[in-house]
């Protein structure tokens, strides 16, 4: 009974052989565990030009030096759908390793040979594919705004956007742009994109605060399929091959670990990137521009920055300057965004009036830009609830509200009043001033001293 199994067992095998070597369209061969040929058929034979006898025994790598084979034997892990031309065939190749108890013990690889027409065809198709894949890549990462949006004639602006303008021809060069949240960083980094000559390429956004720690790498670099539990099927690409040809813009870069630091910085060294189980590098043509409202050199003191990694992104840096510190543009970008903001909520009003500018003036804003813009449309919706034309103080009232400007006399002493009002203008003067004690004591007329006494009084932070 065992032998008549044994038998029918060689006989199925020796059949299995005899129709892979009679197919025509597959290139098929085995190795044992040390690469040695074990069996080849005939049309392999055919697309290498040689004699059986001229292969079986010898190296697979001595006969194709490109062979997968001969890491599918190191690793143990297989090799699938792969582009492999040899002698001006065209082939789709899979290397697989061979078990036994748990041990290699050699490696089965076939190509599917195509006829000419075949593989035109599918070579027109794929290329067709890839094109609507591009399209579609650029048509979801592209740059919104250009530099006639970054508003205003404050000297510290135009500085910023003159250089941005002259670092945005350097097609190549990082640029790292700073200031505080809300002062525009991300519409310097659209507009020298769309300066650029990438321009026509994708633009990538990746906010390094929003993407929690255990996804940043496959976020970034992406992942080949199965290499995580959950890791979607066919795996993804990574925001780094997205954005191929193109621009990364790596927002709030303040905020990436260290670890993840490190990778980063292997990247921008290498210009390539791994996805995760992954086993060869991709080569990338990316611009890099980053941002943060962090001063990055001191998190570099204090070892909560990579100091080697700050200066791969800092080759250019751009400052863009809070709004409290160019406040002569507070009234173009309030009329900046009343035209902006009557296209978007079809309201009537036509213009804002001396008394509305004169308060958002008087208030420091720390949210800058991003909450002029909120504070300018709360405003226009309350006042076309009116059907009003005119936007005027009156819109603004939440505001004074917010600064203390008001207030019921009848129900607070003239000293309350008075100290309230003064705690107000100390509070604004120290933060328009970035909490520079000697230049808030010569904007008040007031000696260091006399400063230091009512910013005790009134609990006011130095820092």
């Amino acid at each position: 009974m065992l032998s008549y199994q044994k038998e029918e067992k060689m006989n199925g095998t020796h059949k299995l052989a005899e129709l892979f070597d009679q197919n025509p369209y597959m290139a098929v061969l085995s190795v044992d565990k040390d690469g040695r040929v074990l069996f080849i058929n005939k049309t392999y034979l055919q697309v290498l030009g040689l004699k059986k006898e001229e292969v079986l025994g010898r190296p697979i790598i001595a006969i194709t030096p490109h062979t997968k084979t001969a890491k599918v034997l190191s690793t143990g892990k297989a090799i699938t759908a792969y582009n492999w031309n040899i002698n001006g065939h065209q082939m789709i190749g899979c290397a697989v390793p061979m078990f036994k108890q748990d041990e290699i013990v050699g490696c089965f690889a076939y190509s599917i040979s195509l006829n000419i027409w075949d593989s035109k065809t599918l070579v027109e198709r794929l290329l067709s594919e890839n094109n609507m894949l591009k399209d579609e890549v650029f048509k979801s990462h592209t740059a919104k705004y250009n530099f006639d949006d970054i508003v205003g004639n404050d000297k510290r602006i135009l500085s910023a956007k003159l250089l941005a303008q002259q670092v945005a021809h350097q097609a190549d060069t990082k640029v790292l742009v700073t200031g505080e949240s809300g002062t525009g960083k991300e519409l310097f980094a659209h507009a020298i994109h769309n300066s650029s000559a990438r321009s026509q390429s994708p633009f990538v956004r990746v906010n390094c605060a929003a993407i929690p720690e255990n996804l940043l790498e496959a976020e970034l670099f992406g992942y080949e399929d199965g290499a995580f539990t959950g890791a979607k099927k066919g795996g993804r690409l990574g925001k780094f091959e997205l954005a191929n040809n193109g621009t990364i813009f790596l927002d709030e870069i303040g905020e990436m670990p260290l670890a993840m630091q490190s990778k980063l910085l292997l990247v921008l060294q290498e210009r390539e990137i791994e996805r995760l189980g992954g086993e060869s590098s991709i080569k990338l043509n990316v611009r890099v521009i980053s941002a943060t409202n962090r001063n990055l050199q001191n998190m570099v003191d204090k070892g909560l920055f990579r100091q080697d990694l700050y200066y791969r992104l800092n080759v250019v840096q751009i400052d863009v300057p809070a709004l409290r510190h160019r406040k002569g543009d507070i009234s173009i970008l309030a009329e900046y965004f009343l035209r902006k903001l009557n296209r978007r909520l079809m309201t009537p009003i036509s213009s804002i009036s001396g008394e509305a500018i004169d308060i958002l003036n008087r208030y420091t804003w720390p949210g800058n830009i991003r909450e002029l813009e909120n504070v300018m449309e709360r405003a226009m919706s309350l006042a076309s609830m009116e059907k009003a034309e005119l936007l005027g103080k009156r819109y603004f009232t939440f505001l004074c509200n917010k600064m203390n400007f008001t207030c019921p006399v009848g129900t607070k002493s003239l000293k309350v009043i008075t100290q309230e009002f003064e705690e107000s203008i100390l509070t604004r003067i120290m933060e328009e001033t970035d909490f520079n004690k000697v230049q808030a004591a010569e904007y008040l007329g007031i000696d260091l001293s006399s400063l230091y006494r009512k910013l005790k009084k009134y609990g006011i932070a130095v820092n």
